[in-house]
């Protein structure tokens, strides 16, 4: 990792059912592809699957929701909105976990 991106949060859980939720936000040099300077991904899925159950990211600068195997832009209203939004989506018992 080059010096200009710092690792704000990365976690991860794996749950006895097969799925993991990961959190992971990197502060990256301001550009047009991250022009928050802010590169981030909330996921929770299958271990090792080809989909995420959900992820929010912007792992190629469009800020996107991950549904399975649809992708959609979204706008971005700030990280804690998104992080709410995928904690909610995550199943209840697992919620409290973060």
């Amino acid at each position: 990792m080059s010096d200009d991106v710092t690792v704000l949060e990365d976690e991860i859980q794996a749950y006895s059912d097969g799925t993991v939720a990961r959190v992971r936000v990197l502060t990256v040099p301001e550009s047009d592809r991250f022009e928050e300077g802010l590169k981030y991904a909330y996921h929770y899925g299958k271990a090792g699957g080809d989909d995420p159950i959900i992820r929010f990211d912007n792992h190629h600068g469009p800020h996107e929701l991950h549904l399975g195997e649809e992708t959609f832009e979204i706008d971005f209203p700030g990280l804690a909105d998104i992080y709410r939004a995928w904690r909610a989506a995550l199943p209840p018992e697992k919620r409290e976990d973060w």
